[in-house]
């Protein structure tokens, strides 16, 4: 069967209503996919897969078929580490509050643990504040392949980097203003997170989630990915840094076993803010402000790195904690905080910034 086939067989069984309409398989979601981000569909097939999958809801086989699909064409590199910290924060960004867990690559790294975070600069549904905005004032090159990823986070000196999905599967990040003329969020923004471009010897991910049931569904496709290990982690926005202000939920998994679940309270841990995160300052948006944006993160980030506290710090402190408990490198969430803490009054993380 050609692609032009298959796509219009899959339609055909997708787009029959709220009623009708029928599953496919993992192959047929793992083929279509693939023809699309090979070019080998139009514009406005590609864009009824992908809205008449969300309209009838995804299954377990349509997602880990289009994750496989998006896989199978990335750019792949083996990372010669022991552990490595795969930060899978939403990809369309932040259009509330400030993004603390740009800084926490390079923190995670003076901790010892290397870290990987990766995204694009915009898409839809939120257009948001991203980690390629803030990373770019961080001195990491943006624009880095893959190999040059891996180079960073094995070096000692450095230990963290930010990859683009321009660099890491080019077919996928054609797709994006295809994304932005949707509209709306489609199966895309739920396995972009998951693909794991770079992998150490044990690939831990750490996600962030608003909706209950989505856990299990994470740590299903988290281990469908090939990734050792899923934390994931009730956030402000989805992403991985919780509320500063009100208990939240993390779930630790070993493949598609959950480990532990514990209720976060951010006052064991040191912290009493009164906001649960940092809002952008006055009149700013991301529709008109997004480049003072990522220079307002970047020098709370700055500051926090030389052990200024404040809200920033806290956040920091109470992201890299979640890390730490995850991968086992401390008894408890106490005694992580205390380790953070110390790490950031050191100043000693600046000088992983700017090489």
């Amino acid at each position: 069967m050609s692609s032009q086939e298959l796509i219009h067989s899959i339609i055909q069984r997708i787009a029959t209503g709220p009623d009708l309409s029928k599953d496919i398989d993992f192959e047929e979601a793992r083929l279509g996919m693939e023809a699309i981000l090979k070019g080998e569909v139009d514009d406005v097939r590609s864009a009824i897969f992908l809205i008449a999958l969300r309209m009838k809801r995804e299954t377990m086989d349509e997602n880990k078929g289009i994750l496989a699909a998006i896989q199978n064409l990335t750019t792949n590199q083996k990372v010669d580490v022991e552990n490595l910290i795969d930060i899978g924060d939403p990809y369309s960004g932040y259009n509330r509050s400030i993004p603390v867990s740009s800084f926490l690559p390079p923190l995670l790294a003076e901790l010892g643990l290397p870290a990987l975070i990766h995204g694009l600069n915009s898409v839809s549904p939120k257009f948001g504040l991203t980690h390629r905005h803030v990373s770019e004032l961080m001195g990491c090159d943006v624009n880095m392949s893959s190999s040059s990823a891996k180079d960073r986070i094995e070096n000692a000196q450095i230990g963290w980097a930010y990859l683009d999905q321009s660099q890491y599967c080019s077919g996928l990040h054609d797709l994006v203003e295809l994304r932005d003329r949707v509209i709306k969020r489609t199966v895309l923004n739920t396995v972009e997170t998951l693909i794991g471009p770079l992998r150490g010897k044990k690939t831990h991910s750490i996600l962030g989630y608003v909706h209950k049931p989505y856990p299990p569904i994470y740590a299903d496709l988290v281990n469908a990915s090939g990734m050792d290990t899923a934390l994931l982690i009730r956030g402000v926005e989805g992403g991985v840094i919780p509320s500063l202000r009100q208990k939240g939920l993390m779930i630790s998994y070993s493949g598609i076993e959950e480990q532990d679940r514990v209720d976060i309270d951010p006052s064991e841990l040191g912290i009493k803010q009164e906001m649960r995160a940092i809002a952008f300052p006055g009149q700013m948006s991301v529709e008109k402000n997004i480049t003072e944006l990522a220079k307002y993160t970047f020098d709370l980030g700055i500051d926090a790195l030389s052990g200024k506290e404040g809200m920033f710090f806290d956040g920091l402190v109470l992201g890299a904690s979640l890390v730490l408990w995850h991968t086992k490198k401390v008894n408890s969430l106490s005694e992580a905080s205390e380790k953070v803490r110390e790490t950031l009054k050191s100043g000693r993380t600046l000088s992983r910034l700017k090489k």
